[in-house]
């Protein structure tokens, strides 16, 4: 088996060559289930040039043959913020591209494609799509388009109509697989393409991201690249270690404390309920003898106060 770039080097440096389109082609193809074919790729102002980038990050802003925006981004580091991030990018493709005057039947169709090397939210798949969609709180229904509305944005969902998104939690998968898309997975976390895969886009990768045809200069610069990723990788597990250690410490502190505050509570109940038990029985005691000096009968006492007729010849 060769070695091959990691993906997000070949972001940074080969992907952005045209002859090598079809790699990000085919992931797309792979993603949305039907051929995908990048026209050009345009600016995006967000992009991170220097492999010295602590938070290596990169991105490619595409444009597919029906005017489609295609926004890829690679996350190494964690950030608590990213879903945000992400909204924030999309929502100023829409306004950027635009222009002023034109109606808004003009927006254009965007997909965030996410590729994140970190525990990004709580869940245990490592493909998420997200789509907007309009339902009724009272039944539950579907808001859908018109007629008309189908034929003149040529799509048959209020969704396709909005920005698509897609996050590949990459980071914890290294199991092989024949599904198409778990081949991405493997390939984008291992950097490893067997050569039985058969998902769009790994063959061109297999031919194009060859380590070995880097310039010397190139694989020195991808190297100092890979060191930062072990390093950042590094750095997060510890974090999350430390993290783990904290809060289980954290948690026993709290628990001791929650168990005495629970104690004083319980005590104070308890001694509160025990007072109020007592000064109720006091004060039948205190009306059995108000009866029994009276010459109440002590059978008629017992049947008002509650009190045991042996308990009452004592008083």
């Amino acid at each position: 088996m060769s070695d091959y770039i990691r993906f997000d080097w070949a972001m940074k440096r080969l992907l952005r060559d045209k002859a090598n389109f079809a790699v990000l082609e085919g992931l797309m193809t792979t993603l949305l289930g039907e051929k995908i074919t990048i026209q050009r790729l345009l600016e995006s102002e967000s992009n991170q040039e220097s492999e010295y980038d602590k938070y290596n990050r990169v991105d490619i802003l595409a444009e597919d043959s029906k005017g489609t925006l295609l926004l890829f981004e690679i996350q190494n580091n964690n950030e608590f913020a990213y879903f945000q991030r992400m909204l924030f990018g999309v929502s100023k493709l829409v306004t950027e591209y635009i222009h002023r005057g034109q109606g808004y039947e003009n927006i254009r169709k965007v997909y965030s494609i996410n590729i994140v090397y970190f525990s990004l939210g709580v869940g245990t798949d490592t493909v998420y799509r997200g789509q907007t969609e309009f339902r009724g709180i009272h039944n539950n229904e579907l808001l859908r388009l018109s007629p008309f509305q189908q034929e003149t944005f040529k799509v048959s969902e209020v969704s396709q109509l909005y920005p698509e998104y897609y996050i590949l939690r990459v980071n914890d998968f290294n199991h092989w697989s024949k599904v198409p898309l778990e081949q991405w997975i493997y390939f984008l976390n291992t950097g490893e393409i067997p050569d039985d895969a058969t998902a769009p886009g790994l063959k061109e990768a297999r031919e194009r991201l060859k380590l070995d045809e880097l310039s010397k200069d190139e694989l020195k610069a991808y190297y100092r690249h890979l060191d930062n990723v072990v390093i950042l990788r590094d750095n997060i597990n510890t974090e999350r270690a430390e993290g783990r250690l904290e809060g289980r410490a954290e948690g026993r502190m709290e628990g001791r404390e929650e168990g005495r505050a629970e104690g004083r509570a319980e005590g104070l109940v308890e001694g509160r309920v025990e007072g109020r038990a007592e000064g109720r029985a006091e004060e039948k005691r205190e009306l059995a003898r108000g009866f029994k000096a009276v010459g109440t009968p002590v059978e008629v006492i017992a049947r008002v106060t509650g009190l045991a007729v042996e308990e009452i010849e004592k008083l």
